[in-house]
This record gives structure tokens, sequence and C-alpha cells, in this order.
């Protein structure tokens, strides 16, 4: 099916204020272009200038390799090659030193149910020509590492945040016992010198994804966290090496696998998250008052394993979207079912009501995607990869403005 056409329909919820139709919003128009149809599992996707020539480009963490893809040829460059006799999982990208050039770190050896010895950490070192392969630093790490991400600290400090899947030695299907320890990387000089590592938390369990923001008016990023207990906001606390959370998304709907921040009337005034993890709700979040947990409504129960997401005002109407994605594990048995993406758009600054378009109709299992503008045009992307589809893809934006 054309990424282009596809199911158009209204998600309201309440609707107490003035909206616009979906008359009045542009129409969503995206074209496909396959990046690659020869993945293995797709695993974890990271946008950065790699190469310096101030293009974004896009990385991957597939089950064997690490690449790049570079833009705007999408030439496919493969950097390191089974760092570990498992799986990896996840891969963070940035410019850390201000070279223009990004530094890249994964994760690696993922066997989720083993919470003692699985796991693995690597800094990447790259060489002068960085299509060619890249020098793995081996660091130390927790059982289960599952998403990792750079983020600024309260110096203005680019370090990696990584955060594992279970708390070390528990029973993966209870997530009962030990907290998952996040950690905190900071890069020496020298990235083959001892890094110093700490742990900032370790209060949540079955912590599938996180999400840094800008949330507050310091240098700092702050994060929210999904996971088995809800969605909880960090801040840095007096020491600064530790995090304190904030819940402020219940665990009503079993916990929360994907979270991201979003805007309607400023930033981050809500967030969306994918429940359970592995889930079929996306859910939207909005702030109650008090010191309450916020209002928690359903925009779609019909996701099967959803497994991505993403915020962003693709429209160009001031208000971001919500792209969601799903891999529909073993759907490939059972007939009918399908695999995809949507997007949804609030028709009013409160959130009420919402647009549903289909962007993908079963040509993208989402294990990942995320947004960036990559050609320049001032419109956001759509770059997924998908897991039984064994692609990367890209949806260029061509809604007219």
């Amino acid at each position: 099916m054309n990424a282009t056409s596809g199911l158009f329909c209204l998600v309201t919820v309440a609707a107490t204020t003035t909206v616009l139709t979906s008359a009045d919003l542009p129409v969503p128009a995206f074209r496909s272009v396959d990046v690659d149809t020869k993945v293995g599992i797709g695993y974890g996707l990271a946008i950065a200038d790699v190469d310096g020539d101030k293009r974004p480009d896009i990385l991957l963490a597939d089950s064997n390799v690490i690449v790049w893809y570079q833009n705007p040829s999408w030439k496919k460059h493969i950097i390191a090659e089974k760092l570990t006799p498992k799986d990896h999982v996840c891969i963070a990208a940035a410019d850390v030193d201000g070279d223009g050039k990004a530094e890249v770190a994964v994760g690696a050896e993922w066997a989720p149910s083993d919470t003692r010895n699985s796991g693995a950490v690597f800094y990447l070192i790259p060489p002068a020509d960085r299509t060619q392969k890249w020098d793995p630093v081996k660091l130390p790490h927790e059982p289960t590492v599952h998403r990792m991400r750079w983020a600024k600290d309260w110096m203005g400090r680019v370090t990696l945040i990584v955060v594992p899947l279970h708390g070390r030695g528990n029973d993966p299907g209870k997530g009962e016992g030990a907290g998952v320890k996040i950690q905190r990387y900071i890069r020496p000089e020298n990235p083959r010198d001892p890094w110093e590592i700490m742990t900032i938390d370790e209060s949540l369990h079955k912590t599938h994804n996180f999400d840094p923001v800008q949330w507050d008016d310091d240098e700092a990023m702050e994060f929210l966290f999904g996971g088995k207990e809800g969605v909880f906001l960090s801040n840095w606390s007096s020491d600064d090496n530790a995090l304190k959370l904030t819940q402020l998304g219940s665990n009503e709907g079993g916990g929360a696998g994907e979270v991201r921040a979003g805007k309607l009337r400023q930033a981050n005034d809500f967030f969306a998250t994918v429940e359970p993890m592995h889930g079929t709700q996306l859910v939207l979040y909005r702030p109650s008052s008090g010191n309450k947990l916020w209002n928690r409504r359903v925009l779609d129960d019909t996701l099967l394993d959803g497994h991505a997401l993403a915020c962003g005002d693709m429209l160009g109407v001031g208000r971001d979207q919500i792209v969601v994605g799903w891999r529909a594990m073993g759907a490939a048995n059972r007939p009918g079912v399908k695999v995809g993406i949507k997007l949804f758009t609030p028709l009013d600054a409160e959130g009420k009501e919402w647009r549903q378009t289909l962007v993908d109709d079963n040509t993208m299992a989402c294990e990942d995607l995320t947004l960036a503008d990559l050609n320049g045009d001032r419109r956001l992307d759509i770059i997924a990869a998908g897991r039984a589809t064994k692609n990367v893809k890209i949806y260029f934006n061509e809604t007219a403005r």
C-alpha cells in the first residue's frame, strides 16, 4: 500500500472545547523509500552526523552488525560486527566532543531472561575513515542492558545514560526484586582509560524505554522513564549524582513500554505511552490539578505488540503529533493480522480530539522509529526499522504547508 494513502478516522475523547476539523489541517503525505531490505532484527535506531558533512545520517543496531547509512545516498557502512555472541540491542549517537561528528555507544549480549550474566556496553572509537571498522572499547555494565542515550548533565557535559530492562537476579516474568540500576557513564579524555560510572537510580522495574527531555529551564536534561510502575520524571538531586523521581503516569494499563514527551500549548504538556510493555494501547497523558497523577486517556486500543513511539510537529501546525508503530510478533502465522505505523494529530490545544492517519499498511513490523529532518526541507521525516519485515525505511514528509 502507498504510504500516502490509507485510513483516516477521528478519535474523540470527551471533547468540550472548540476544535478544528480534519479539513482545517494539512493532509499528511509521506513518500516511503527503502534504505535496507536485508536487516536481521533492527533493534535500535539513532540519527546523527557521522561523517561531519552537516547532514544527519541513520545508524542502526542490528542483531549481528552496527551500521550507518550515509545521507543522501543511504550507502550502508558496517562499523562493527558480532561484538558479543548474543545480539546487539541498542545504540546512542551524538556529537559529544563538539567536533561535528558523532560519537557512538552500543549495547549488546541481549538475553532478557538472563538477569545475571547478560548485557554489554561498548564505546566505538572511529578510524580516520569513518566508513571502515571502528574499534570497540568494552565498558562495565549491568545485566539486560536495553536502552541508552547521550544526554547533557548539569555542567553541560554530554554523558551516556544506560538503562537495563530488569534488575540483577530478578525473575523476568514477575518484574520484582532488585530495582533496575540506571547508570551514568562519563567519558574520559582518552576513551580507552577507565570511565567514571555511577548508579543514579535503582527504584524501578521493567524499564522498557526512556526519553531525555528539557523539562525545566536549567541546562541539564531530565528523563521520562516508562516501566512496570508507570511513568516517572527525573530531576537531579542535590548531590547531582543521583536522580529524584516523581511519578506522573499510572500503571493502570499495566505499566508503560514506550514513552515520549510532546507539545500542545507548550513544551512537555503531554506525553504518550504504549501500554503495557509490547502492548495494545496508545495512551495520552495530560496534566492534572495539584500534585495528582496526570490524566490518562486511551487513544487507540488496537495495536498489536506496540514497540515504537515518537512525538513531533510533522504537519507544521504548532502542535505535536504522535507517531506509533507496532510489530505484531508472530503475525505471519495469523491471517489478517497487519503491522504498520499510525499518525495521530490533535485537533485542539487540549488534546480532546485526534485525527488518525495510517502511514504504513503492513510493510513495516516496527521495532523502532524516530523523527528527523533528513533532507533539510524543515519537515520531520519518519525513520523506521522492521523486525519481521527485515527493513529500514524513510517516510519522507511531503505534506503541503
